[in-house]
């Protein structure tokens, strides 16, 4: 909790971008740019995810430049369209005939209403002339003659939906929408509502019943970027030149008269308040989702045009002239669209910036005929919040408690798992979901933190390390930052342990080395014994000649600081032994350490003169540590510990050495020296230890003879031993004087 108050100010901050994302998933706020974001991963990962091959069931005739070079410019008279509407269903046995072009105005290419304009003005006194037109009418009616060759075929005309202040309308719209009216609730507006259409011909519309509109742009989420993501396919209209109803779009009526004609049926679920929600469209065992606008997402299957390869395509003027082999395109669905960039029928899509608007209808009937289709559910705004709400919150306390190291890898991990999660929904199960809010959320919440970090607690870090960066290792100036302000220089009185290490032998290995080798030496083996003490988490206080002292405790708090300094210290003693391993191959002598550690109440601080200052401890307890360090040779021992420090670090086996009084103190101090745990060991097992307790309690009631008795089995084993030595020594002596009765067993050493 002390953590999570220090860095509230940074988990505020980076909830802020949380706030925003937020604002911007329930639509209180939308942004403009989020929203785009969102389009381009939907585009790009539409591109990554494309089927790419062909759809050899749809099949496109073109009206190209090279067609427009060979037949005439468009539009082309009506009995053109009627012999290749002909020649498509006739003789190529098309399944479906579905035009992406409309037959708004009446065909005048026959010349026959201004044959009947002249018959009624200047030559109206012609004898038979009016009869004879009468006569030619019916060859010269190419609109006729397009609704001879519709009549009774598979065919779907197109037609567009508008929205004006003041509605107008062209053509006839289908006598039948294939919904009624009251297909939704009243007042629930599900889809796009238009009052004007641009339609067929009548004679052509009652020759071809079936049409679509071929409105494909629906932009009012806000960022309409003009490109074709998703088509309706069912509108509304309302107006006085047509029946009320929904009509559906011309690839609906495509794949609905392939597949038998099935009436379309909705699915509602409830929504907010007392107004449901569009899920879905059903087609016999189709269910097509769509969005509140009754629109889905086109299932691009690739790249657009005649070498896409998506789709085959082939020259309308090749059909009229006949040179495709008969039923070539048997059982096909085909579209009549264009291509020709003249024709403006080119559209931009996530997959190309000009992209033939006819393909747009062959993706949308490819797809219902494979049932790839993309879902924006209803839930997706929910999702957004969710996911925004959850990232966020991990962010705030998990950047601004991390490190920076593992703030990034925290940061790269969620956005991993956003983008994973989020394609694992889109591939898995073919659910369009919002991602772009949550990325901009954890893009912003990092650079905040870090910002934060580096511009508010760098500067508390700065002076941390310049108070304690000298003396303390970098991994306690990290923890020192989790409170900054409770560390400074200021004296204080705690309990910690101090340590003194002197090297050993160091005066006769100086005198076989150049100044030069002799610094060298010294800054590896300090180098080394400061990386001990560091790893222990131990703060150096100074260098001395060839001694170096460090205590445990301060400026971190270290409950357990005895036994960090007595593992150093055992660390320590490994290392220098490392150290002559080498010696002894290069010929040069060895050397020792002699460690003196104690634990009590010390003075730690800033302390010294006005011209030099330095953070180090003073007392007693540390005097005494000074002088135990000096008593390591006299035992043969690489480490002396006071009593305080062996209770305060039980986790250690330890030999008692003595009981002595050093200069400077009058009362008697026990001392130890611990063990390593394989000397432990080795000692349980063959009862040194408990030996030689008993060796001491002699020593110390003057049963001198006792004394010699239980040490000779000591000696036996390890001879060399300089604490046995100097016993044995003790002992004989002590022998030869008679028995104080003040005796309490301790050793007075007068000298440092």
């Amino acid at each position: 909790m002390s953590a999570l108050r220090r860095h509230w100010p940074r988990i505020a901050l980076t909830l802020l971008p949380v706030l925003l994302a937020l604002l911007h998933a329930t639509g209180v706020w939308r942004l403009g740019v989020i929203q785009h974001l969102d389009h381009l991963i939907y585009d790009a990962r539409l591109r990554a995810t494309m089927p790419g091959t062909p759809d050899t069931r749809v099949v496109i005739v073109d009206v190209d430049d090279a067609s427009l070079a060979r037949e005439g410019q468009w539009p082309w008279p009506r009995d053109k369209i009627a012999s290749l509407t002909t020649e498509l269903l006739a003789r190529q046995h098309a399944a479906v005939l579905g035009f992406d072009v409309m037959f708004l105005e009446p065909d005048r290419s026959s010349g026959l209403g201004r044959l009947r304009e002249i018959a009624a003005g200047p030559l109206r006194d012609v004898p038979g002339l009016a009869a004879e037109i009468d006569q030619l009418a019916p060859t010269l009616d190419h609109d006729a003659t397009l609704a001879q060759a519709l009549r009774g075929q598979p065919v779907a005309l197109g037609y567009y939906f508008t929205r004006t202040e003041q509605p107008s309308a062209k053509g006839l719209l289908p006598a039948t929408p294939a919904l009624p009216p009251d297909a939704f609730p009243a007042h629930a507006a599900f889809v796009t509502l238009w009052n004007g259409f641009g339609a067929s011909l009548p004679v052509l519309a009652r020759a071809a019943p079936v049409a679509g509109f071929l409105n494909t742009l629906v932009g009012d989420d806000g960022d309409d970027d003009g490109v074709i993501r998703s088509v309706p396919l069912i509108a509304r209209y309302e107006g006085e030149h047509a029946s009320p109803g929904h009509y559906e779009s011309l690839a609906l009526a495509v794949y609905r008269i392939a597949n038998g004609s099935p009436p379309v049926r909705t699915v509602l679920v409830a929504g907010d308040g007392n107004f449901p929600r569009l899920q879905a469209l059903v087609l016999g065992s189709l269910r097509i989702p769509v969005d509140q606008t009754a629109s889905m997402q086109v299932p691009f299957r690739g790249p657009g045009g005649p070498r896409a390869g998506s789709f085959r395509y082939v020259a309308a003027a090749d059909v009229l002239e006949g040179r495709l082999a008969p039923g070539e395109l048997k059982g096909k669905i085909v579209l009549l669209g264009a291509t020709a960039p003249g024709l403006q029928d080119l559209r931009a899509t996530p997959v190309g910036a000009a992209f033939p608007g006819v393909e747009v209808h062959a993706n949308i009937v490819s797809g219902l005929l494979d049932q790839r289709l993309l879902a924006v559910p209803d839930y997706a705004p929910g999702y957004e919040v969710l996911t925004v709400l959850a990232a966020g919150l991990l962010l705030a306390f998990g950047l601004s408690l991390l490190s920076a190291s593992r703030a990034v890898l925290l940061g790269a991990g969620v956005v991993a798992a956003l983008v994973g999660l989020n394609t694992w929904l889109y591939i898995g199960h073919n659910l369009v979901l919002p991602l772009a809010s949550a990325l901009v959320m954890v893009a912003l919440a990092f650079a905040l933190n870090m910002s934060w970090g580096y511009f508010v607690e760098s500067r508390a870090r700065r002076g941390l390390v310049r108070l304690f960066g000298t003396y303390v290792p970098p991994q306690l100036v990290d923890e020192m930052l989790v409170r900054p302000g409770r560390y400074s220089m200021r004296a204080e009185s705690k309990e910690m342990t101090v340590m003194f290490c002197d090297m050993r032998g160091f005066t006769r290995l100086s005198e076989q080395m150049t100044p030069a080798e002799l610094q060298a030496f010294l800054n590896t083996v300090f180098s080394q014994l400061t990386e001990v003490i560091s790893a222990n988490r131990g703060t150096v206080d100074k260098y001395m000649g060839d001694c170096v002292m460090a205590f445990w405790g301060a400026p971190m708090d270290a409950p357990d600081h005895a036994a960090l300094a007595v593992q150093a210290a055992l660390d320590m003693a490994n290392v220098v032994q490392d150290i002559n391993a080498l010696h002894r191959a290069n010929g040069r002598p060895e050397i020792s350490v002699g460690i003196g550690l104690n634990s009590g109440l010390m003075s730690v601080g800033d302390m010294g003169s006005t011209a030099r200052r330095s953070y180090t401890v003073v007392g007693d307890a540390v005097n005494l540590a000074s002088r135990l360090e000096g008593l390591s040779g006299h035992y043969g021992v690489e480490i002396v510990a006071s009593g305080a420090t062996r209770e305060a670090a039980p986790g250690f086996a330890w030999q008692e050495l003595d009981s002595v009084r050093v200069k400077g103190k009058a009362q008697a101090v026990a001392v130890y020296t611990p063990l390593t745990p394989e000397a432990a060991a080795a000692a349980q097992q063959d009862g040194m230890l408990a030996r030689w307790g008993q060796v001491l309690a002699a020593y110390r009631q003057q049963d001198w003879a006792l004394g010699r008795n239980l040490l000779a089995p000591l000696l036996a084993g390890d001879a060399k031993k300089v604490l046995y030595q100097l016993y044995a020594q003790r002992l004989a002596s002590m022998a030869l004087r008679p028995q104080d009765p003040d005796w309490d067993g301790s050793t007075r050493f007068d000298t440092k």
